[in-house]
């Protein structure tokens, strides 16, 4: 649950919320009139801070409108304004590393002005953020700092706010009767101040401290009521919270009323473009029909969810872009001011040179340590610069990697299924055969969606503790892998063939090892020619099994086995048939061996045909065994 961290700034916020467009639009003709610069920053910093619920790019528009003037003009309170409003910008777009970053600069100008009131303030906005990224020892010292200078400074209104966002964000460290306690005094100066939103949010605890003492009907009413007050107030961001409290109090009793809930809030989410609410509750509704053993439903979320990421990569990609772009030119502004100052002093120089020698010295010298200072920050800067480029760098290739490998994964699966569907589709196949044809349906659609969960929840190298290792029948897995196959090698009239001589039970991932056998059949069937025979042979040996797939294909030049293995290899080429090489199936298929302790070697003789081997050591032997391992042409 994301506390709301947005009633900022403490100009705050008497007006009524149904007003609050009207008081944007009033703002905005009046800045015309206005000839003071300083309080024409000043009502720019309000229009900005005032559309965040409406609209984020409108703050954005008007915050970095705002920092520009102020700081040409050495406003120091517009300039802290201004940059905090930058980090509620990027609080809603769900870039956290940027919005710590502006309320981190927006604290330290607001702590060399010694203002209090939003010093408490923007101590309660790094918290919130350290608590959406789990690092939660850091947001609960924030928020005890908060809401202890909270409790010493005259202006009482940010102390009711930063109570409610920590109670919110951390209610376990609190007990019942301080819950309560720190909940009315809240409520109490949300009415002094009739603050019409905080009210709304007191509301909110209230309700949770009812549900919790067993006064639930009471409590549900409660959160009900104020949900239907704070959409009727257009307070979106708000209403999020609200409808989450209720989903979670709904479900354990009637959950298809959470549900209703639930997707509202999703809609709600997408339409503002609150992305991280919008991953969250995504990943919770994969969740519960998961668990209630609806696939078809939960693979919907769960592309909705892998589309979130997706989007949030490029976000994050513009976001690092303009990340350089604003401080860039807030180097620029800076040297600009440099340059007039410079300018000046020399000025004054050449005219006091006609006068005092020794004053032009003494300039010339102060302006030396000046100039070696700036150049000092300007290098610091571009230090700074070049690593946050380098790790967004990093990070967009890791995406492009991501999407790359679930595509290739799914590939195999999903051409399975499009076989058996279309097989079916014609109708003329017995009840057995059918039914056998269902289940191979229901098992690779059921492997997709595993292979798409853990996609999203592992990095990019299977290691060993993520194996979920099960004892199952060697024979019939290799069956089944094959039969889900032959249909592709139907396409080129190729016969798959499983010479079993080992009748055995392993212990391994079959998941897993059904990604292996998928890769290394596929690739014999894109590399052998029309007609061709492709053998499945397993042997048992001392310490395991060892798995082969043979083809009579192209076979591997040498010159590709040193780099076969690699991710992304450029030892490819296209299949017999023209089919396309991705340059993934082998990287993967190692990982895979690799974190069950076996081995994968081939034997090759270009123009005659492969052999793949698997080795997998048996569960208590883990015994490495030594050969030369060379290398296959990826063609996956």
């Amino acid at each position: 649950m994301k506390a709301h961290i947005l009633c900022t700034l403490v100009i705050l916020i008497t007006l009524p919320v149904f007003g609050q467009v009207e008081k944007i639009r009033n703002l905005q003709q009046s800045l015309p009139l206005i000839k003071d610069s300083m309080q024409y920053v000043d009502v720019v910093n309000r229009i900005s801070l005032l559309f965040y619920e409406q609209n984020a790019d409108s703050t954005l528009y008007y915050g970095l409108r705002a920092r520009e003037i102020a700081f040409r003009l050495h406003y120091a309170k517009g300039l802290a304004d201004a940059t905090n409003n930058l980090g509620v910008v990027f609080d809603i777009k769900g870039n956290v590393q940027l919005a710590l970053r502006y309320y981190n600069d927006a604290y330290n100008e607001y702590t060399i002005l010694g203002d209090s009131s939003n010093i408490v303030q923007t101590l309660m906005n790094i918290a919130t953020v350290y608590g959406i990224s789990g690092k939660d020892q850091k947001a609960l010292s924030n928020f005890g700092r908060a809401l202890s200078l909270g409790s010493r400074i005259s202006h009482d209104s940010i102390t009711a706010l930063v109570i409610y966002n920590y109670i919110l964000s951390f209610p376990q460290k609190f007990s019942d009767s301080k819950k309560k306690e720190l909940t009315e005094k809240a409520s109490q100066i949300a009415t002094k101040y009739r603050d019409a939103r905080l009210k709304l949010a007191i509301q909110q605890l209230q309700a949770d401290n009812l549900i919790a003492n067993n006064e639930r009907e009471k409590g549900m009413q409660l959160l009900e009521s104020t949900l239907a007050s704070a959409l009727n107030m257009q307070l979106y961001y708000l209403s999020m919270d609200l409808l989450l409290d209720l989903g979670d109090n709904y479900f354990a009793n009637e959950p298809d009323k959470a549900l209703r809930f639930y997707t509202q809030a999703l809609r709600l989410a997408e339409e503002k473009s609150y992305r991280m609410y919008a991953k969250d509750i995504c990943k919770k509704l994969y969740d519960i029909y998961l668990s209630k053993g609806d696939t078809q439903t939960a693979f919907i979320y769960s592309q909705r969810l892998l589309k979130l990421y997706e989007e949030q990569a490029e976000i994050d990609k513009v976001s690092g872009i303009d990340y350089i772009e604003y401080a860039v030119k807030d180097q620029q502004l800076i040297s600009q001011q440099v340059a007039a100052d410079y300018n000046t002093k020399m000025l004054w120089l050449a005219i006091a040179v006609c006068f005092l020698t020794i004053l032009s010295i003494i300039f010339l010298w102060r302006n030396w340590k000046l100039t070696g200072k700036t150049n000092e920050v300007l290098t610091m800067q571009f230090r700074q610069l070049e690593s946050t480029t380098e790790a967004l760098e990093s990070s967009n290739q890791n995406y492009a990697r991501l999407i790359k490998m679930v595509a290739h994964d799914l590939r195999n699966p999903i051409g399975g299924i499009h076989s058996l569907s279309a097989l079916l589709k014609e109708g003329d196949l017995p009840p057995d055969t059918a039914s056998e044809f269902i289940h191979l349906i229901y098992e690779s659609s059921n492997g997709c969606l595993k292979l798409i969960g853990d996609l999203l929840q592992t990095d990019f190298d299977f290691k060993e503790s993520e194996l979920q290792k099960e004892e199952f029948n060697l024979s019939r897995f290799l069956q089944q892998a094959i039969t889900l196959l032959t249909f592709k090698a139907n396409e080129k009239n190729q016969q798959l063939i499983l010479e079993d001589s080992v009748q055995t039970m392993i212990t391994a991932d079959p998941d897993k090892l059904l990604r292996v056998l998928n890769n290394l059949i596929v690739n014999a069937i894109k590399f052998s020619p029309d007609g061709e025979v492709i053998e499945v042979n397993t042997e048992q040996s001392s310490n395991g099994v060892v798995i082969s797939v043979k083809d009579n294909g192209l076979g591997i030049p040498k010159s590709y086995a040193a780099k076969l293995f690699d991710p992304f290899t450029p030892s490819k080429r296209k299949g017999t048939a023209g089919e396309q090489p991705f340059g993934l199936g082998l990287y993967i298929s190692k990982q895979i061996v690799d974190a069950h302790r076996g081995r994968i070697w081939f034997e090759s003789e270009e123009g005659k045909g492969t052999t793949f081997f698997v080795f997998l050591p048996e569960e208590k032997s883990f015994v490495t065994e030594t050969t030369n391992v060379r290398d296959k042409v990826s063609g996956s």
